[in-house]
């Protein structure tokens, strides 16, 4: 069993490193905050946030974004705007007349506005709209699901399958704290300068945007240098059968690993991990290096030593082409998943916790099951059955600022339970239960220019590894 839950370990670490099935809906809270300032509201049926929004709701959300909810309701009440669409409800008439009448929107034809579901790409277009920016202008139609993501606009049904009310919900929230295109404010509070939403009920939504921003910006350095421990406790129950003999084993293990990270990111960004992790009364030392656009990657354990380099060049050109167009998502992307952000004075430092939410569990979900449907097709043709399934019951983050405004420290604290299930034929069936306790905590040793990415004097002979795969190898590939 041993060797069995190292690679198990191994896997499940690096699959969190990654990215936890989640529930049809998962922003409700984002949904209950929205309609607290009058932003989303839902029918007599509740926020149905688990069907597709249609392009006449979508409407009613874009006319709220602008501020104009009661400008459009009052001025198509006096007859000052109209719509020429015949499939356009009377709940909805004001809201597209407005957009209508602006120019901002037109229908699928002269006479219908659409009574279709209204898609991910068309309101990420809205939202852009909202924010200040021009399609045609500023972002091609085609591009605005790329151009949105660039400026802190994610679409979550991009891993949770059909886009729904509740991604709209959380694209309308991550918009609230967008920058406007010219850079005065976010949209939220130029919405309440405007008097389009009541700056008391917006305050905990606010509050949350600004602690954030606050936060973001002390730990945002382009250069550091950290130190860091990591220390995990897990507790495994494995039963079933095996080779038709039954296993019923319990075994705890704690895991244990430190190191150091040096980087500066840049348009070309560099960096410097060593680690030395201790699992189960075994020792593996691992370095990972950037530099110049190619990866190098050390393993010693034991007497065993591998080294291999690889060059990054997709990722250099995504990487370069989000810091050329001013990457936000470090504050209005992660908003639909933060529960709470409280401050307190600690000894003359700043200590900010953050917490995420449910949401975050299931976005997390989400990716992990999009990777298992990938591997899924292999392990059945293989004849394995393969299940996993898991619950955070904590992900919470603590950061230390100095007197200075100086970012002192960081720590991780996450809670989780897993289950595996494995199937292979009728003589191989186990159930594997895990709880895992996850401690991690980051010490900065320098922040700005000071901050030196060291390297080994080897790297040149560090064996290249590519995607091609000799044709006497293809039967064990």
């Amino acid at each position: 069993m041993k060797r069995f839950l190292t690679l198990l370990f191994t896997t499940l670490l690096l699959s969190a490193a990654l990215c936890v099935s989640a529930s049809a809906s998962n922003y409700d809270s984002v949904a209950e905050e929205l309609a607290d300032i009058g932003m989303f509201r839902g029918t007599s049926s509740g926020f149905e946030l688990d069907r597709a929004p249609t392009r006449s709701e979508a409407a009613i959300m874009l006319v709220r974004l602008y501020g104009a909810e009661e400008e459009a309701a009052s001025s198509y009440q006096a007859g000052e705007i109209s719509h020429p669409f015949t499939d356009v409800g009377e709940t909805a008439a004001p809201y597209v007349a407005w957009l209508y009448t602006n120019g901002i929107t037109n229908g699928t034809s002269s006479t219908t506005f659409g009574s279709g579901s209204c898609s991910a790409q068309n309101y990420v277009v809205f939202l852009l709209r909202a924010l200040g920016y021009k399609d045609g202008t500023d972002f091609q139609y085609a591009d605005a699901a790329a151009f949105a993501m660039t400026h802190g606009l994610f679409d979550t049904s991009l891993v949770g399958g059909v886009f729904l009310r509740d991604d709209l919900a959380a694209l309308t929230y991550q918009a609230l704290a967008c920058e406007l295109k010219d850079g005065s404010t976010y949209l939220l509070d130029s919405l309440i300068q405007d008097g389009a939403i009541d700056a008391e009920a917006a305050k905990p939504i606010t509050d949350k945007i600004e602690s954030y921003r606050t936060l973001a910006s002390l730990s945002a350095a382009e250069r550091m240098d950290t130190d860091f421990t990591m220390s995990m406790d897990m507790d495994f129950t494995m039963e079933g059968q095996s080779d038709g003999q039954p296993i019923q084993e319990k075994e705890s293990m704690s895991t244990t690993a430190s190191g150091n990270i040096q980087m500066v990111l840049s348009e070309t960004p560099q960096m410097a991990m060593t680690m030395k992790m201790t699992m189960l009364d075994e020792t593996v030392d691992l370095g990972l290096w950037l530099r110049d656009g190619w990866l190098y990657v050390r393993m010693d354990q034991d007497a065993y030593r591998q080294d291999i380099s690889a060059e990054m060049d997709e990722f250099m050109a995504l990487y370069q082409q989000l810091m050329g167009q001013g990457y936000q998502s470090n504050v209005s992307m992660m908003m639909p998943f933060i529960d709470s952000i409280t401050t307190k004075t600690s000894g003359g430092n700043t200590v900010y916790t953050l917490t995420l939410n449910r949401a975050f569990e299931a976005l997390y979900h989400d990716l992990f099951s999009v990777i298992l449907d990938e591997v899924m097709p292999m392990m059945q043709q293989a004849g394995i059955d393969f299940s996993l399934d898991f619950n955070v019951d904590t992900f919470s983050y603590t950061y230390t600022v100095d007197s200075n405004n100086q970012l002192k420290n960081a720590t991780a604290d996450m809670v989780m339970d897993v289950t595996v299930g494995f199937k292979q034929g009728e003589a191989d069936t186990i159930s594997l239960a895990i709880s895992m306790d996850m401690d991690m905590t980051m010490d900065i040793n320098a922040m700005g220019d000071q901050v030196k990415v060291s390297y080994p004097s080897d790297l040149s002979q560090f064996p290249e590894i590519t995607a091609e795969v000799p044709a006497t190898t293809t039967s064990a590939a």
